[in-house]
């Protein structure tokens, strides 16, 4: 028997074969004498579409991982603006030298300057460093990146992996994964718990290509990758392995059923998705609806502002997979953290607070009644809603009731089928809108409550910023203050309220939602049969105001 020890990343038992993966990229040559505006050029090419590549990476993230899993990436393409980053890379260019030599120098400058620093979080950053700079190479050499394919599932093996070879990899052919570096503070280690893959880092270089092809059990409690386990190890193993099956069956075995306390109060668990790919997941565990489409995929994707007719099918695509289920379709969430060239925001010292979200679709009115009209056309075909993001006013709310009553009207005059009863909500994610609540809630057909935003605002703290850790708290008194105001405001006026951020995965909230009379779930579609199988065997009458600490 062989043991291998790293570190344990990721829960989860398997048994499967080791295939070792290792990227190849051409070292750039230190060569002098290149056309410094040919090279210049070239360079900001590929940051532009590295940077959309990445925007395009987060929002598969979300669908997969969940908000903070995709803020990562927004972090990344951010990145590629960084002063000092793409300054390094000018000085490399100014001096004659190659795109690809002057990226690949600015990465390793800055990796070396991470990895040096005492603080372990820091000396992590390196990896995504690596993953940025790596991307902007693999364009400039016309490098496809592009996963091997295998022809049954393994145990991923590799010196490390990037964020985001992490979050493309196909969870029905990676089985788990296993890493000669990383750590249990790196983004690879955190997606990796996210989405729900074994994982075990820091084997070191006694784990090597040696192993390739060899069967292992990995451990990810334990951190522990074994090679031909001896007959009392192999029987503890399987053992575990069978306690593994029972708790993923009885997960499969909440297909079908309703999601209904002991007591029979129902909360429904819907999906979050990011694109009409993502439906297939919604589908395969079995969600009530999607109570939250990120409409804003089509933009991030976009060379130029989509039109109607292209958002038309990508929605209709979706509400008709859905079959009778609903879609609440978020309209246009730009800016912030999420920025469109060709959408020419000018720069912002603080975009969170910014022209962004509704603020951008009501500046822009010709924007907005593209994206209601291809909506409304899809709501023919299924059950929709549209939710409108980043509410802070009443006027606001007021503003788009009325631009969407032209855009239905102009919509009869022209004789196109739509669905005359859509349901109309908005984003309680704002301070402003939650302490405005009893206004707002007469004004609508339901709230959704926005946590991410909701506890970066309402705790003035920038949820980007890794280093703040423990003060971006989502359990903090003063945001579950908010849940209840808004719970409170919404069942007044007789209308629904969901919870579409991350917070609504957290089984240890779920006695506080029950508590609070939340009414939809809406979450990552992995989480959805955990979460049905919790409200399963909750008592709602037992969950009361009591756990709140307010």
């Amino acid at each position: 028997m062989i043991i291998l020890q790293g570190q344990g990343v990721s829960k989860g038992i398997e048994y499967g074969t080791v295939y070792f993966y290792r990227r190849q990229r051409a070292a750039a040559s230190p060569q002098t004498g290149h056309d410094v505006t040919e090279q210049r050029a070239r360079l900001e090419r590929a940051r532009a579409e590295a940077g959309e590549q990445l925007l395009q990476m987060a929002e598969l993230a979300r669908a997969r991982a969940g908000d903070d899993a995709a803020e990562l990436f927004e972090t990344h393409a951010m990145l590629l603006e960084d002063e000092d980053y793409t300054g390094v890379m000018e000085r490399f260019i100014a001096g004659g030298h190659s795109a690809e030599y002057a990226a690949e120098r600015a990465g390793e400058q800055f990796e070396r300057m991470l990895a040096s620093m005492d603080d372990a979080y820091m000396r992590e950053r390196a990896t995504d460093i690596r993953d940025v700079t790596g991307r902007v190479l693999d364009l400039l050499g016309g490098v496809s990146r592009e996963h091997p394919d295998w022809d049954s599932p393994v145990i991923l093996a590799a010196h490390d992996l990037t964020p985001s070879e992490t979050v493309q990899l196909d969870r029905n052919m990676v089985l788990a994964i296993a890493t000669q570096a990383g750590s249990t503070s790196s983004h690879t280690a955190i997606l990796a718990r996210t989405m729900g893959i074994p994982a075990v880092c820091g084997l070191g270089e006694r784990f090597n290509e040696t192993y390739h092809g060899h069967e292992a059990f990995i451990v990810g409690e334990t951190g522990e990758l074994i090679f031909d386990p001896d007959p009392e190890t192999l029987e503890a193993l399987t053992e575990r392995q069978k306690v593994q099956r029972e708790q993923r069956e009885l997960w499969r075995s909440m297909v079908g059923k309703e999601d209904v306390t002991l007591d029979g109060v129902k909360v429904e668990v819907c999906c979050n998705i990011g694109s009409p790919e993502d439906v297939g997941a919604v589908i395969a565990n079995d969600a009530q609806g999607v109570g939250l489409f990120r409409s804003e995929f089509l933009y991030l994707a976009a060379g130029d502002y989509p039109g109607e007719e292209e958002q038309f099918r990508a929605y209709r695509q979706v509400a008709a997979a859905m079959e009778g289920k609903r879609v609440i379709i978020r309209t246009l969430d730009i800016g912030a953290d999420k920025q469109v060239d060709y959408f020419r925001l000018e720069k912002e010292e603080n975009p969170a607070m910014g022209l962004r979200a509704i603020r951008i679709c009501l500046e822009r009115p010709d924007v907005f009644r593209t994206q209601l009209r291809a909506i409304y056309r899809a709501s023919a075909y299924g059950k929709v809603a549209i939710m409108f993001p980043m509410i802070a006013n009443v006027w606001e709310v007021e503003e788009c009731l009325r631009i969407c009553a032209e855009v239905r009207e102009e919509l009869r005059q022209e004789g196109i089928e739509f669905d005359e009863h859509v349901s109309l909500g908005i984003m309680l994610e704002t301070p402003a809108a939650v302490l405005m609540a009893d206004r707002l809630a007469p004004l609508v057909d339901f709230f959704s409550m926005g946590t991410n935003d909701l506890t970066q605002y309402t705790l003035a703290c920038d949820r980007q910023c890794s280093g703040l850790g423990r003060f971006y708290d989502p359990h903090h008194p003063a945001v579950l203050r908010a849940l209840k105001l808004a719970a409170d405001a919404a069942h007044a006026a007789g209308i629904p309220v969901g919870i579409c951020g991350e917070l609504a995965a957290d089984s240890d909230m779920l006695p506080v939602f029950l508590a609070l009379g939340i009414d939809e779930l809406s979450v990552t579609p992995d989480a959805v049969l955990p979460l049905r199988a919790a409200i399963r065997s909750s008592t709602a009458k037992d969950c009361t105001l009591d756990l709140l600490d307010l």
